[in-house]
């Protein structure tokens, strides 16, 4: 199925000059396997540049931007800032799931296998748009789509390695270790949710969602240190 990539561009605000490179960044390996005429390859090679592209322009940003935050700081917020987690919502809010050029198998993945393949594609269109129109380009639509998501990332801490935290405060203040236990688990095997508990002994600290029992786990730890205002 042909898609209509001019809408994409429209959304976004920028006209290729070669079309066929935003196109590319779109397609997944797994689309040449089903349509062996298509005459572009896949997009693993933009996502390689797209992925030092982003890294360098949010290391720029997140430099001047916290000007005294050191330097573990700083890789904690870019961690958080460029993971798949993020670059799979920012692709999602932009309509990016509407040009996926995929094979059919692929297509029906949903949950982490979807976050993976979105992530992926706009690490691609970055390296697209970087090729076709240059640094300044790039930057603008970083500048646009992702560095907005600093704000949440701070608030949230979701720069911290929540469960490493609330152990450490755990240990000092109740002796123990906390531990984590699922406490429902919902979807098919290829989009499972879950909501994981956190507790001390006994006693119910807090609970987190998310897709996978690692996001819930850190989803958990975080509401727990809010709780205890730690």
């Amino acid at each position: 199925m042909d898609k209509d990539f001019q809408s994409f561009e429209e959304k976004i605000g920028l006209t290729f000059n070669d079309a066929n490179l935003l196109r590319q960044a779109f397609t997944h390996r797994s689309y040449l396997n089903e349509h062996r005429g298509y005459d572009l390859g896949h997009n693993e090679r933009l996502e390689f540049l797209g992925d030092a592209v982003l890294e360098l322009i949010s290391t720029h940003f997140l430099y001047e931007a916290y000007p005294d935050n050191h330097e573990g700081d700083l890789t904690a917020y870019r961690a958080a800032l460029v993971n798949a987690v993020t670059l799979s919502d920012i692709a999602a809010s932009i309509g990016m799931n509407d040009y996926l050029l995929l094979s059919k198998g692929e297509a029906k993945d949903t949950g982490r296998a979807r976050q993976i393949l979105l992530a992926n594609a706009f690490e691609a269109v970055v390296g697209a748009i970087y090729l076709d129109s240059g640094y300044d380009a790039a930057k603008k639509f970083i500048t646009d789509h992702v560095f907005p998501k600093m704000d949440s990332i701070i608030k949230d801490r979701l720069w911290q390695d929540a469960k490493s935290t609330l152990q450490e405060k755990v240990q000092e203040h109740e002796g123990m270790t906390p531990h984590y236990s699922v406490v429902k688990e919902t979807g098919p095997d290829h989009d499972k949710h879950f909501v994981v508990g956190v507790f001390a002994g006994s006693t119910l600290l807090a609970q987190g969602e998310g897709r996978s029992k690692q996001d819930a786990e850190q989803s958990a730890a975080r509401a727990a240190l809010d709780a205890k205002g730690w």
